[in-house]
């Protein structure tokens, strides 16, 4: 009788766990299509010149839905912003035995390069120059620069036991997150001026080596897990 009680209690949570299951991937489906037709839009009329309203058009959503699934007009434009305030942190927290932070963070810019990960930069051509030819992207994204090196801060105070405002902590984070925004800044700069994909990946892997290199004398023991 418990064995049947307990069968049939799995039944219900099986059968109450399905439908979320479906809201949950329908809900992604309607801000996956939102986000598609706002940068679209953007691309093709720029973003400052994008209504909200025009948008929900093209998706065939209320106004009001949009508004729901994006808080701000620049969230559709940039929707994996809390993946990039993370990237850096994430990295140090992932550094291996007797790795430093600094070799984590090398690592890990390498593999996104060989990836052509977007969120390293690697975007394409429209949509670079969408977030170039917009004062309110622009100035969005280096907030997001900001908020990524200060996630950055955060990680490596946890890893050395140190507050988050220590000035040592706050200077490697800085020179951390400085050689990130130059080498992101160069990935759009040579995708703007026509370069492929293939090409970019092979011309930063080189200039990242000596951007890192710069900062091996000062960062090379540093956070060491």
């Amino acid at each position: 009788m418990e064995t049947e009680t307990n069968a049939a209690a799995g039944a219900t949570t099986a059968s109450a766990d399905a439908p979320l299951g479906l809201r949950e991937a329908k809900k992604q489906e309607t801000r996956q299509l939102i986000s598609d037709h706002a940068t679209r839009l953007f691309i093709e009329q720029g973003f400052e010149n994008t209504t909200i309203a025009e948008i929900a058009a093209a998706a065939r959503v209320a106004k009001k839905t949009v508004t729901n699934y994006f808080a701000r007009k620049e969230d559709l434009a940039l929707d994996h912003q809390d993946e990039f305030s993370a990237t850096l942190a994430r990295a140090v927290a992932a550094r291996r035995p007797g790795e430093s932070a600094l070799a984590a963070l090398r690592r890990a810019f390498e593999a996104a390069v060989a990836a052509q990960d977007p969120v390293a930069g690697f975007a394409g051509p429209d949509f670079s120059r969408m977030i170039t030819d917009s004062p309110t992207l622009s100035t969005c994204l280096r907030s997001l620069h900001d908020r990524r090196e200060q996630a950055l801060a955060e990680a490596l105070a946890e890893a050395v036991g140190a507050q988050p405002d220590d000035i040592t902590v706050r200077t490697a984070a800085g020179l951390l997150g400085a050689v990130h925004r130059v080498l992101f800044q160069r990935i759009q700069d040579l995708t703007l001026a026509g370069h492929t994909n293939d090409e970019i990946a092979k011309t930063v892997a080189k200039e990242a080596a000596r951007a890192f290199d710069l900062l091996e004398p000062a960062l090379n023991d540093y956070a060491i897990a």
